[in-house]
């Protein structure tokens, strides 16, 4: 990979770098007709789809019961890796479940309440690669939100994949629906004979999957529209190059339109990193994808003049995954407030947390850190605020209120409120 300087960049180059896109533009009519059909037809548009884009020959597409006998042939070492990693990611988004509360305000008794949603949809992705992690992750914090029912649509295989099952089932998912892509996310939204509709859809999925979350949202709720796995790493002369490109390297694994990048400001690590990349990409199976991502115009090797140009280039790439590998490393990230998840430090790969370390994968991308954060239980969570208000407590708000009302030419808002007082006026 070229290095190149940050002060070099020209506006298309800034704009290739912080304005990426999940690429859905040129397939949201061909989802939405696949959306359509799924509505119309139910079952029988997904035996067809399956057949046209998965060539496999769907017969149930509630595979409960086949995903239960596929997990029972996993090894003891695999299903040892998924209740490990299943237990550290419950651990850490139990820590997120929030507690309803109720607090006296000089005659307001206010609070707030929290209460799951009934029924989620989880997209566990399949296609080049099986992502057992994935279904780890989208279940999980659902189930610890107390959902009432998680089922989870993947891609239909002749054989499912034995270690995917096993992961959604210890995850604790209900339900396993053999089907994928755009129709998945159309089966679970409007529901069909056999998938039953939800309320929210989450998961990570390929563009098609991502077009489908964007029309379907409005009628259920989404997690976000995120496209393919992005890192930015920010290190200093103390960072290690080979553990910096095997980091590299190994996020570019996922698909050719990944981005990878890294900002620093020492030219000398800059070009150990792009040598060490050059050795390390040849000895990995999926070469040709990391080339194709490190090829792409969201990624490269940048040279900061300074640690404030390396900050504010972190910042406007608003990273899905940020890893700091700095002396300074917490100082850094007090300065960067929009990414999905950091790594501090040189024991922290991504790929930690990709899989096991706790904290949850299904992130935003595309510069989506600015406004919003990762999957957790929040997203399965409805809040609602409690008031219960004393007659002094609102005799103390009332002149306000009927202030405010007129104001608005609201007059029955007004009156609303000073006839709870009819009585204590006459007496008056």
């Amino acid at each position: 990979m070229e290095v190149r300087e940050v002060s070099s960049l020209d506006p298309a180059d800034r704009a290739a770098l912080f304005d990426r896109d999940a690429g859905i533009d040129a397939v949201r009519e061909d989802v939405r007709e696949i959306i359509e059909r799924v509505r119309a037809e139910g079952d029988e548009a997904i035996r067809d789809f399956s057949r046209e884009f998965d060539g496999v020959e769907v017969e149930n597409v509630d595979v409960t019961e086949r995903a239960a006998r596929a997990a029972e042939s996993v090894d003891a070492t695999t299903r040892a890796a998924i209740e490990h990693a299943a237990a550290n990611i419950r651990a850490f988004h139990e820590r997120q479940r929030p507690e309803d509360w109720r607090e006296d305000f000089d005659g307001r008794e206010l609070g707030r309440r929290f209460r799951p949603v009934e029924r989620v949809g989880v997209y566990a992705p399949g296609g080049t690669a099986a992502y057992p992690s994935s279904a780890l992750m989208g279940v999980i914090p659902a189930t610890v939100a107390g959902v009432d029912h998680v089922a989870v649509a993947t891609p239909p295989a002749a054989e499912l994949d034995p270690v995917t099952m096993a992961a959604i089932l210890e995850a604790g998912a209900d339900t396993v629906y053999q089907v994928g892509g755009a129709q998945a996310i159309g089966a679970l939204a409007y529901g069909t004979e056999t998938v039953e509709a939800v309320e929210t859809v989450v998961g990570p999925g390929n563009r098609w999957v991502t077009a489908a979350k964007a029309e379907v949202r409005g009628d259920v709720a989404i997690d976000f529209l995120a496209g393919p796995s992005e890192l930015l790493v920010v290190a200093d002369e103390t960072a290690d190059p080979r553990l910096v490109a095997a980091d590299i390297v190994a996020q570019a694994e996922h698909d050719t339109r990944s981005a990878v990048a890294l900002v620093t400001e020492d030219a000398d690590l800059a070009s150990a990193v792009a040598d060490e990349i050059e050795r390390q990409v040849p000895a990995r199976d999926r070469a040709d994808v990391i080339r194709g991502a490190l090829d792409h115009d969201a990624s490269g090797l940048f040279l900061a003049d300074s640690r404030d140009e390396a900050v504010q280039f972190a910042e406007a790439y608003a990273a899905e995954h940020l890893s700091i590998v700095a002396e300074d490393d917490e100082a850094i990230l007090d300065r960067i407030d929009s990414a999905g998840s950091a790594f501090l430090g040189p024991s922290s790969p991504v790929a930690a947390g990709d899989y096991a370390s706790g904290p949850n994968h299904v992130l935003p991308t595309g510069g989506g850190a600015r406004t919003t954060g990762g999957l957790s239980v929040d997203t399965f969570l409805r809040s609602t605020t409690v008031q219960r208000i004393s007659e002094d407590g609102l005799a103390t708000l009332r002149e306000t209120i009927t202030t405010l009302a007129r104001a608005e030419g609201l007059e029955a808002h007004a009156e609303s409120v000073e006839k709870r007082f009819v009585d204590e006026d006459a007496r008056s």
